[in-house]
């Protein structure tokens, strides 16, 4: 009896400090996050100013100006991005969970296993990888030249492995009760789908998204090669740009200007934090409307 409660104590203990554990490591990445969040917007909001967001960069690399035109590029560049993106990841994610398993021909179902080395392998390329191929693919072979339109395909190339993933695993964490709840009222396979596979999975295909957004918001390398640099003004998805990302990089590593490096750094942190959490409010009102 005393040898029971003794591993009773002792399992208690272990739960307890794996918690603890836990809890600890969240903690520490949590306040990680905040001071490197809160380090470049301290850094960088003493130099923001209304200039700073009205005019754009003057003279090259010359550091001088302000960011108006980079704002504009990577607006452009995110919603072209996921425009391209998005439904066709989330239908090769639908039909990889909902289609794939049911296919009954051997060559078709080595086609879906090679489908999905294929994404995990994507997942993992350099992004580097991705520019130069969309450098070598749309820039030059397709003659689009240094566009926002490039540097959209070929971020749409970087990001659609992410949305697949995401939905797919968005998907699977619905119960397979709703499912044949829905097929047994009557409806067919692609109403079930719709009404209410894809309802109950709304939240976790909103964060696939939302990283994609980030990334892209983020990226430097794929878009050097795509996007061209330009610091005018966009007028066009054929016109050359500069994202904010892209124009900290230019800053901090070809002049002198690291103030203004922070501030446009600070800048592209809010701005990371207005997509999450206007994609969050978005996926709420949509699960809240399909729920009713």
């Amino acid at each position: 009896m005393g040898e029971e409660v003794n591993r009773l104590k002792l399992r208690k203990l272990q739960q307890t400090g794996a918690f603890s554990l836990l809890w600890f490591t969240g903690a520490v990445s949590v306040l990680i996050m905040l001071f490197v969040v809160g380090y470049v917007i301290m850094k960088g909001f003493a130099h923001l100013t209304p200039d700073f967001f009205t005019t754009p960069p003057r003279g090259g690399l010359s550091g001088e100006g302000g960011i108006s035109s980079t704002i504009v590029a990577t607006v452009y560049l995110v919603i072209c991005t996921l425009i391209v993106a998005t439904p066709l990841g989330i239908s090769a994610g639908i039909f990889l969970v909902e289609y794939a398993d049911n296919l009954k021909s051997r060559v078709i179902k080595k086609f879906v296993a090679l489908a999905r080395f294929g994404v995990e392998t994507l997942a993992g390329v350099p992004s580097i990888i991705f520019g130069l191929f969309g450098y070598a693919l749309f820039v030059t072979a397709m003659h689009f030249g240094f566009s926002i339109l490039s540097a959209a395909l070929a971020g749409s190339c970087l990001v659609i492995p992410v949305i697949i993933r995401t939905t797919e695993e968005a998907l699977k964490a619905v119960p397979d009760s709703y499912r044949q709840a829905s097929l047994a009222m009557g409806a067919s396979r692609w109403e079930t789908i719709r009404k209410v596979v894809l309802p109950s999975a709304v939240n976790g295909i909103s964060t696939g998204l939302i990283l994609s957004a980030g990334r892209i918001v983020s990226e430097t390398a794929i878009f050097y090669v795509t996007l061209g640099g330009s610091y005018r003004t966009p007028t066009s998805i054929m016109s050359s740009g500069r994202t904010m990302a892209l124009h900290v990089y230019y800053l901090a590593m070809e002049t002198r200007a690291f103030d203004k490096a922070m501030a446009t750094g600070a800048v592209l942190v809010l701005l990371i934090i207005i997509i999450n959490l206007v994609i969050n409010v978005i996926s709420r009102r949509l699960s809240a409307k399909t729920g009713s």
